[in-house]
């Protein structure tokens, strides 16, 4: 069973990569999120531009709370990548609406299966549908460096 958070009053998610602050979601990822640290603006905006970008913004300031971004060819698959919700908003349910509307945005293109890697947020990603892979032994990682 998967859940289908709504989101708070006061939010609203949207895939218009133009909305995305990149200055904002690259000082997040770059310093506070163990998997991107350091990451270059030069390479985050690289990114962004080929991603399907989701934000979560406050209605009324327009100012961007969350982000998410999925590499996907909109088919058959996506990896999705780089959840990060501001510290000042996490607890409300908007990290969880977040990743129903990417779940939801991905069912509606007929993708067949989506994957992310995480370190310690498994339980938040079980709620909305995710599981180990049944046969990890099946899939293989080309890895450049960090």
């Amino acid at each position: 069973m998967t859940d289908t958070p709504s989101l708070p009053e006061g939010y609203e998610i949207s895939t218009d990569p133009a909305r995305v602050d990149r200055e904002r979601v690259h000082h997040w990822l770059s310093t506070d999120a163990y998997w991107a640290l350091g990451r270059s603006r030069e390479k985050q905006d690289r990114a962004i531009e080929g991603s399907l970008n989701f934000g979560v913004y406050g209605t009324a300031s327009g100012e961007q709370v969350a982000y998410a971004r999925v590499i996907t060819d909109r088919a058959t698959f996506g990896w999705l990548c780089d959840v990060y919700v501001d510290p000042s908003v996490r607890g409300k349910g908007v990290g969880g609406a977040l990743v129903a509307a990417v779940r939801d945005e991905l069912r509606s293109y007929g993708v067949r299966r989506v994957l992310l890697a995480t370190h310690d947020a498994h339980e938040v990603y079980a709620r909305h549908g995710f599981a180990a892979l049944e046969r990890p032994g099946d899939w293989m990682a080309l890895v450049f460096g960090p």
